[in-house]
């Protein structure tokens, strides 16, 4: 077995996982994510899995060694956001040919990129992705980068995440390898201390990050990393010194999180900041890690404050919306941790969930999914577009909650749709987050449009006639039916 299987391999025997810990040894080698369709992207590939993870280093050139269709399909896939460096935004490719694949150019191509890059724009790193084309053909970008960073004196990282691979999800996990094996513990801050803490999976979408950040920075916590959102290569390079981790989104760098544990000694919980109660819950059990870890005891008492007069704050902005929707009806039709915690965010304030995809969703989220809805008939693995439009043609939820590419049968059937997806456009983590939220689900629902478009059309709308006409063509019988139109009124039409 090769080393790069191997690795691959590796990441599916995942030993923090407790479901994956009670499988047989064959069910670990099979993952937890279903098998791919051939020529199928499955919702994504693992180079655009990886690419997801990668490209929110803001101030790190992302070169993809490919062809330019790889690079076209996945340059700025989210909506992540950068409070500073601008050229994570910047989209670089060796944009192999043909020509180049038949006569062997590739890594001589890639050398001349890395060359470029460096000489135009001096980034502090430099990412090389591996794509299927350059993997099917045998080019060797860890030799290229290796020998790239003693030329050039800089960071030259491999991400060995060809799309043939598997899932998006497999791609994320091998991200995480390539920042452990290639970045994390290659700097050595000399400003480490007791309340440093890092964030994975999280990737400031819509500037969500924003909205938790000075709720730590209150508290006196530091996030020394926060992987990958609005994050810096020389903080990930540091992340080795934090003292603890929270990790947002599991499914994605669990992988990370368990062996930044083990070398370092970092001990990480899951969590969410989406919801009043959510968020409160994790601001408890970062504050408690840090305790473990040698902090001084009284940040717990401080923290309980600070979330008493935040939920106070956020309690009472809510008030205003709770009557306006209060046992409204939601739809979700989205996956990973948004299948849990969006849906105890909303019942917070009295919303009815209808009905949660489990899509995406990790073995864990899908317990908690049942824990809170305490009803398996809510929840349901993926819906059809037929039998998505069918449920919201019925009116049996009043607003539908998902990404892009659903929106348009919500508006078929003339129902309100808000993106809680990755291209959103308002945050909606912290306690700011859940009030805006609920803000645009009011406003979506309360959009006085719905009740224009559920009217029939003007010209859908029979005139009620009130005698016979003349069966006559003569000029006379035609002026009697203008003329007995002319004195009709608006209570002579139907329900129109």
């Amino acid at each position: 077995m090769s080393s790069f299987s191997a690795k691959i391999q590796d990441v599916f025997n995942e030993p923090a996982c407790e479901q994956n810990r009670g499988k047989d040894a064959k069910a670990r080698k099979e993952g937890c994510s279903k098998p791919l369709t051939p020529g199928a992207a499955a919702g994504g590939c693992a180079f655009d899995g990886a690419k997801i993870v990668l490209q929110p280093i803001t101030d790190v050139a992302h070169l993809i060694h490919a062809p330019l269709a790889c690079e076209g399909n996945s340059w700025d896939n989210r909506g992540a956001a950068s409070s500073g460096p601008t050229l994570w935004r910047t989209s670089f490719t060796t944009d192999l040919t043909e020509l180049d694949v038949v006569m062997g150019q590739g890594e001589r191509k890639l050398f001349k990129a890395i060359r470029e890059i460096k000489e135009a724009y001096g980034p502090p790193a430099i990412f090389v992705y591996s794509t299927c084309v350059t993997a099917l053909i045998g080019d060797d970008i860890e030799a290229v980068c290796k020998r790239a960073a003693e030329k050039f004196g800089l960071p030259v990282v491999p991400v060995n995440a060809p799309g043939y691979v598997g899932s998006k999800n497999l791609g994320n996990k091998l991200a995480g390898e390539a920042l452990l094996e290639h970045v994390i513990g290659t700097v050595e801050p000399d400003d480490a201390g007791p309340y440093d803490i890092n964030i994975l999976g999280e990737f400031n979408l819509s500037g969500e990050f924003w909205l938790v950040k000075p709720l730590l920075d209150r508290l006196g916590i530091r996030v020394r990393a926060c992987i990958p959102g609005d994050a810096r290569y020389v903080d990930i390079a540091g992340a080795h010194r934090a003292r603890a981790a929270m990790i947002v989104c599991s499914t994605a760098l669990i992988n990370l999180a368990r062996k930044m544990d083990e070398r370092w000694d970092i001990p990480f919980f899951e969590g969410s900041f989406y919801g009043i109660t959510d968020t409160s819950e994790a601001l408890r059990q970062i504050s408690q890690l840090l305790v473990k870890q040698g902090a001084d005891p009284e940040i717990l008492g401080r923290t309980e404050a600070l979330i008493a007069e935040e939920e106070a704050i956020a309690w009472k902005k809510l008030a205003a919306y709770r009557p306006r929707l209060e046992g409204k009806r939601v739809l979700l039709n989205t996956g990973g941790v948004k299948s849990w915690s969006v849906v105890h965010a909303l019942m917070e304030i009295g919303i009815e969930i209808v009905g949660t995809s489990i899509k995406k969703s990790t073995v864990e989220d899908k317990e908690r999914i049942k824990h809170i809805l305490k009803d398996d008939n809510h929840i349901f693995e993926q819906m059809a577009a037929r039998e998505l439009y069918a449920m919201l043609s019925e009116h049996k939820a009043d607003i539908l909650l998902s990404g892009g590419r659903t929106q348009f049968i919500a508006l078929k059937a003339k129902t309100p749709w808000l993106d809680i997806n990755q291209e959103r456009q308002h945050p909606y983590a912290g306690y700011d987050g859940m009030v805006e939220l609920v803000r645009q689900i009011d406003l979506a629902i309360q959009n006085p449009i719905w009740c224009q478009v559920r009217e029939p059309a003007p010209w859908d709308c029979q005139p009620a006639v009130r005698q016979e006409l003349p069966r006559t063509k003569s000029h006379t019988a035609t002026l009697h039916v203008v003329q007995e139109f002319a004195g009709t009124t608006a209570g002579d039409f139907g329900d129109c």
